[in-house]
């Protein structure tokens, strides 16, 4: 295994390299993460900035399916010191576009860095990194070859996409929230049951949120089975869309949304009051997402993310009714029965890990890579 840590930059490089590159690439994340305790705010923004790197291979579009699976099991082999992470960086930069953000593309050229960080974690932070990274790769193969403007086939392989993207990430948050807390420890099961739920919520709010950007691209998240079953083809919406079949679909899916956050909002009552700083950084996202979905639901015709997106006025509200309700569970729950009044809502009878995933110990030595070529080329003779 490489050495990472002696030869690698210094600690106080690497770690300001993060705390600079985080707003970029993340408006929301650099606003939420720097609510939590200064060890667990470390490891938190690494853990975010791993995933991105992961995100963004997926993302780029001048990348052929083969290559973005391949560059993501380099990148696996990186995080577990087979590899070193400099040959990663320089083979990838050159090939990204103009389609991914300038400080996406600084983040994989600097990516060394931010890797170096992962290697100063201890033993059990860098298991669950490493886990949590694996599973969204591994995940994201899986779909390299179905992406289209015809959508996923039915709400539950929605659901099977969002916890590979973002699911994972809320389980990924509660084992390193248990190992900076034994109270926290003690509410592990439960909170694993409804982590998912965070990830999903937010995910599916951003879904909804960037669907035209989304479509732009030639991309569709949403599940064709029960757009039919409303009238609709998911491949022949267009933006502006106020009819009726439209609207009642745009309300399905902001229901379901509702109810992962619904979920989250359970999540953070489990988490003890005087971690404040958690329970925000919690809030703070939870809050966003609820606030997005009910400027989505007023403006069914909306054409951009833009059109949704939450004013500065409203987050700064968001902030100051946490801070003043953050240690106080009936406040809480008064304020968030406030602001999801009139939301459409889905309760889901069975919250938790879609997968089996972090429930047992998959192996973390590689062989990702294989199962996703031979997945991805069985997904291209269909």
């Amino acid at each position: 295994m490489a050495n990472l840590t002696s030869t690698g930059p210094g600690s106080t490089e690497a770690e300001a390299y993060q705390e600079k590159i985080l707003p970029g690439v993340s408006r929301s994340f650099a606003l939420t993460i720097p609510q939590l305790p200064g060890d667990l705010r470390k490891v938190v923004t690494n853990a975010y900035l791993l995933c991105r790197i992961a995100d963004t291979i997926e993302d780029e579009p001048e990348l052929s399916a083969l290559q973005k699976v391949i560059f993501h099991e380099q990148f696996l082999a990186v995080l577990r010191g087979e590899e070193k992470p400099q040959n990663f960086a320089k083979q990838l930069t050159p090939l990204l576009s103009r389609a991914t953000s300038s400080s996406e593309r600084e983040l994989i050229a600097n990516a060394p860095l931010i890797v170096c960080n992962t290697h100063r974690f201890s033993a059990s932070q860098r298991q669950v990194l490493l886990k949590c990274v694996s599973i969204m790769c591994q995940g994201m193969g899986s779909y390299q070859g179905n992406a289209s403007l015809e959508g996923l086939a039915d709400q539950r392989e929605v659901d099977r996409y969002c916890y590979y993207v973002a699911g994972v990430v809320g389980e990924m948050l509660t084992e390193l929230f248990c190992q900076y807390s034994d109270e926290i420890d003690e509410k592990r099961a439960d909170m694993l049951t409804l982590a998912p739920s965070f990830g999903e919520g937010l995910q599916l709010t951003n879904i909804l949120k960037d669907l035209w950007e989304d479509r732009r691209q030639g991309v569709c998240w949403l599940p064709r089975k029960e757009f039919e079953e409303l009238g609709l083809k998911v491949d022949a919406i267009t933006p502006g869309g106020g009819d009726k079949a439209f609207v009642a679909a745009l309300r399905y899916m902001v229901g379901v949304a509702h109810g992962h956050l619904h979920n989250a909002f359970r999540y953070t009552l489990l988490i003890p009051p005087q971690e404040t700083g958690i329970r925000r950084f919690c809030l703070w996202a939870i809050g966003l997402a609820v606030l997005t979905l009910r400027r989505i639901k007023a403006r069914s015709a909306y054409s951009s993310g833009q059109q949704v997106k939450v004013s500065r006025r409203f987050v700064k509200a968001t902030i100051l009714g946490t801070h003043l309700t953050a240690r106080h569970d009936w406040m809480l729950k008064l304020l968030f029965s406030g602001v999801t009044t009139g939301l459409p809502y889905t309760p889901l009878l069975s919250p938790g890990p879609r997968l089996s995933h972090w429930m047992t110990e998959p192996s973390l030595s590689g062989g990702y890579q294989a199962d996703s070529v031979n997945l991805l080329l069985r997904n291209s003779d269909k």
